[in-house]
């Protein structure tokens, strides 16, 4: 097995399903809420992955809108072609590297979203500086990602197996900090909303199933704490062993999973 910390297809949907299958709550039904995307709307999906909010918007807006979802990793792009393919969508996907300038004209889209993605830029300014430069006047910027409580026991549990100290996140850590405050130092308008899911493991394995999906989404963490795959697996036999104690002690695992939505306007 080798160690890859770079998003994955396979994580990024594995979590997706877990999210669904264990979740009390709908977090796209809450972006929906939140967002109300319009037929008439040309919308920006920037870190689209492999479409999931693309095409939460074109089934929202019956198709009526025109989408773009951009994303640097070419695996997950042709998942979303395919997809959209097989739908009959007329999404473009196409590649878009938010560390590098947007292939768009000035006051291009009415919605710009980064579900979970955008805060890995290395340049929070310019980046969000592009995305402010191809949104209409009254246009809106939406960004979700992990708040510093974000699913507090998998750090708990992780802690208790290594006596380790958790390094913070590269997403939860900047959210409500750096990224928060750069995207209201160039918004008119800045608003902060939260979502909660509470994910019910009635057994370990999904648990752990989530831990090994999680390598590339936490590997700051993971690179700190392993060297290569034996002492990986070791590593996952520790925390098994801890979940397992929590499962007999509570008679279930409960990770709440908490998301902001920075919600900005030009």
């Amino acid at each position: 097995m080798e160690i890859n910390y770079q998003e994955t297809s396979k994580d990024l949907l594995v979590r997706i399903d877990i999210h669904e299958k264990y979740g009390s709550a709908n977090i796209d039904v809450w972006t929906n809420e939140l967002l109300q995307p319009q037929p008439d709307m040309n919308i920006l999906d920037v870190g689209c992955g492999a479409g999931k909010l693309s095409f939460l918007f074109d089934d929202y807006t019956k198709g009526g809108a025109k989408i773009t979802g951009g994303d640097f990793s070419e695996e997950l792009l042709d998942k979303a072609r395919a997809k959209n393919k097989e739908r009959g969508s007329k999404i473009e996907f196409q590649f878009l590297d938010f560390n590098k300038p947007f292939n768009f004209a000035d006051n291009t889209f009415d919605l710009c979203t980064s579900a979970f993605a955008i805060y890995y830029a290395s340049n929070l300014d310019f980046t969000f500086g592009e995305a402010h430069r191809v949104l209409n006047p009254g246009g809106r910027l939406f960004v979700s990602g992990p708040l510093p409580e974000n699913k507090q026991m998998f750090y708990d549990i992780i802690k208790e197996a290594t006596n380790a100290t958790i390094p913070p996140m590269p997403g939860s850590s900047r959210f409500k900090g750096d990224i928060f405050n750069t995207i209201d130092s160039i918004f008119a308008k800045t608003e902060l909303h939260k979502f909660e899911n509470h994910l019910t493991f009635p057994e370990v394995a999904p648990f752990i199933d989530y831990v090994r999906a999680s390598l590339s989404e936490d590997r700051k963490l993971w690179t700190s704490m392993f060297n290569g795959k034996d002492e990986y697996e070791a590593l996952i036999g520790k925390i098994t062993d801890v979940a397992t104690r929590w499962f007999n002690r509570d008679g279930k695992l409960v990770m709440t999973k908490v998301v902001g939505g920075i919600l900005a306007t030009k």
